[in-house]
């Protein structure tokens, strides 16, 4: 399903992150699910995170992109965005997901743009907006997750 590209992020973040023992290049290639379901992240800040991931291999049985594979790239590009806008001390961790599918996709490529909704000191919530390869919306999701702060042990997991 292609190569991982890597993200690329300004070097104290990623010296921040590196003191914590945490590979954050790494980190947001979009994990083990991400990786096998062709994921790509393109671009990455708190204000905007936008990715990638391909209609083949994510099908269900009638041949159109699965609402789950959709579910997949929303929560990643999100949990990114919550990521960043935490920082380095806190990890974000996703409690709703909430997706509305509105038209089916064969074939291509689907790009989500996920957007702050709100960003608090506990939680971050950001609407993901999934298209297809002609611009028309496939899927609106909306992903809050919980900051919590990063406890012993954390860093070790993420990078593992």
């Amino acid at each position: 399903m292609g190569e991982q590209q890597q993200v690329t992020f300004p070097q104290e973040v990623i010296d921040e992150y590196a003191a914590l023992g945490v590979d954050l290049p790494a980190l947001f290639s979009a994990g083990h699910l991400g990786t096998r379901m062709g994921v790509q992240i393109l671009e990455a800040s708190a204000e905007r995170v936008v990715g990638t991931m391909p209609v083949e291999g994510n099908t269900q049985p009638y041949g159109l992109l699965h609402g789950g594979a959709s579910a997949v790239l929303a929560e990643t590009l999100g949990s990114v965005g919550s990521m960043l806008h935490g920082g380095s001390s806190k990890i974000a961790v996703g409690v709703d997901l909430n997706c509305t599918h509105h038209r089916g996709v064969r074939s291509g490529l689907v790009t989500g743009v996920a957007t702050p909704v709100h960003r608090g000191r506990s939680t971050a919530t950001y609407e993901i907006v999934i298209t297809d390869e002609a611009g028309k919306r496939v899927c609106t999701a909306r992903l809050t997750c919980l900051l919590r702060d990063v406890r012993p042990g954390d860093g070790e997991q993420a990078a593992g």
